[in-house]
C-alpha cells in the first residue's frame, strides 16, 4: 500500500502499489528502459495501464505521429518481455497538446486514467508515472477533477530548482498541461532532469557486460542504446542518460537506497521558461538526489533476474 503523509506531500511507497505509466516511448532510448523496469518488477508494482504520450522531434512528424509511434513501441516491448496479456491495457494518448489550461485533450488514455482512478483513495492511491509531456494526465484531471484525491502523479519533467531555467523537453512541449498538474492540488512528485536526474548514466561497457545477450528484451535495450550513441559518437567514449528510469525507480524506493526527496513549496512553471512562487501554501515532493549505483543495480537485477550483476 502506498500511503501519503498528512501534509499532502506524497511519501515513498512502502509496499506493492498499482501504477499507470504514461510514456512517449519512441522519443528516445530511455523510455524503453523505464517500461522494461516496470514490467519486470511485478513483485513491487502491478501495472494497471500503459498510455502513449504525444511528442514532436526528429523521431516524429507531429505530436500525433509521436504518440502513434510510441503506442507501437509499447506493443513491441510487451512482446519482447513476454507480457502480451497487457496489450488490452495499452491506450492511445492525445493527438496534440493542450490549447489552454482549461480545455482537456480527448483520448483513450485520459479516459482510462479517470476510469481506473475512481477505485482508489488517498490512503491507497493509484500511482500515475509520467515520463513525457504530461498532456494525458492533465486532461484526465480536467475531465475528472475528483480523481486528484485518489492518485499520486510522479513526473519526470523540468529542471532542478537551482538551474537557470526550466526549458526541458517534457515540460516545454506542453507547459499548459504542466501548469494544470502543478496547480490543481493533486499529490505530486517531481523528478527534475538537469541538475538531479542527469547523474543516471549508462555506458557501452556496462550495457555489454550486464545486458547484451541476456534475453530478447535486454539485448534490444542494449543494442538500441549502443546503435543510437554510436550514430554520433563512434570511436569515442560515451554515456547515455536514461532519465525515465528514475521515475519508475520512485516506486521501488522502499528503504531510501535509490533516491532522496524533500518537501518543497509548489511553484508553477511559467511560459517563459522559469518557475514562479505559488501563492497557495501547498507542497509537493521534490526529488533532489539520485543514488546512481544503487538504482542501477536494482534496474539491472530487475531486468536480468540475476542477483549478482
Amino acid at each position: 500500500m502506498g500511503n501519503q503523509q498528512q501534509s499532502g506531500v506524497p511519501a515513498f511507497p512502502t509496499g506493492r502499489v498499482d501504477a499507470i505509466l504514461d510514456t512517449d516511448t519512441y522519443n528516445e532510448i530511455d523510455d524503453q528502459f523505464a517500461l522494461a523496469y516496470l514490467l519486470r518488477s511485478a513483485d513491487r508494482v502491478r501495472v494497471r495501464g500503459i498510455c502513449a504520450a504525444p511528442f514532436y522531434n526528429s523521431n516524429s512528424a507531429s505530436p500525433e505521429d509521436g504518440m502513434e509511434r510510441s503506442y507501437e513501441e509499447i506493443l513491441h516491448l510487451l512482446s519482447l518481455a513476454g507480457r502480451e496479456e497487457l496489450v488490452a491495457d495499452v491506450y492511445r494518448g492525445s493527438r496534440g497538446y493542450l490549447v489552454d489550461e482549461q480545455t482537456p485533450q480527448p483520448s483513450e488514455a485520459a479516459e482510462a486514467i479517470g476510469r481506473m482512478a475512481r477505485g482508489y483513495s488517498a490512503a491507497c492511491p493509484l500511482y500515475v508515472v509520467a515520463i513525457g509531456a504530461i498532456t494525458n494526465v492533465a486532461s484526465a484531471l480536467l475531465y475528472y477533477p475528483e480523481i486528484r484525491e485518489k492518485i499520486v502523479v510522479v513526473w519526470l519533467g523540468g529542471h532542478g530548482l537551482h538551474m537557470p531555467d526550466t526549458r526541458e523537453f517534457n515540460m516545454e512541449q506542453d507547459i499548459a498541461a504542466a501548469r494544470v498538474v502543478f496547480s490543481c492540488g493533486v499529490p505530486l512528485v517531481q523528478l527534475p532532469c538537469a541538475g538531479v536526474v542527469d547523474v543516471f548514466r549508462l555506458s557501452r561497457p556496462e550495457l555489454t557486460a550486464w545486458l547484451l545477450g541476456k534475453d530478447a528484451l535486454c539485448t534490444y535495450l542494449a543494442g538500441n542504446t549502443i546503435r543510437t550513441a554510436e550514430s554520433y559518437a563512434a570511436g569515442k567514449p560515451w554515456s547515455r542518460v536514461i532519465w525515465d528510469v528514475t521515475a519508475v525507480g520512485f516506486l521501488m524506493n522502499r528503504d531510501g537506497r535509490l533516491m532522496h526527496g524533500r518537501a518543497e513549496a509548489v511553484r508553477l512553471p511559467t511560459y517563459d521558461g522559469h518557475y514562479s512562487q505559488q501563492a497557495e501554501d501547498r507542497q509537493y515532493l521534490y526529488i533532489d538526489v539520485i543514488h546512481r549505483d544503487a538504482l542501477m543495480e536494482d534496474l539491472l537485477r530487475s531486468l536480468t533476474g540475476e542477483e549478482t550483476v
